[in-house]
């Protein structure tokens, strides 16, 4: 199971950079009060990154821990 991981890991980052390269025209990106003109490219990945992240600190957060049987 640990192998699938993996491989489902390499291959979902393999198809992001794909589609990374294949988007290099410029887009601007409003957010609240700012806007930022950057490569498409940039906006995939960054946003990619931060959905990978946020995925992990939220299962590290949610996993279920089995509670230690109390000893009387």
């Amino acid at each position: 199971m640990k192998k699938f991981k993996i491989i489902l890991i390499i291959v979902i980052f393999a198809l992001a950079v794909i589609v990374a390269l294949q988007n290099r025209d410029e887009v601007t990106t409003k957010f609240l009060f700012a806007s930022v003109t950057m490569p498409n490219m940039l906006l995939i990945i960054v946003t990619f990154a931060a959905g990978f992240f946020g995925g992990l600190i939220a299962g590290s957060l949610l996993r279920k821990k089995t509670p230690k049987p109390k000893k009387e």
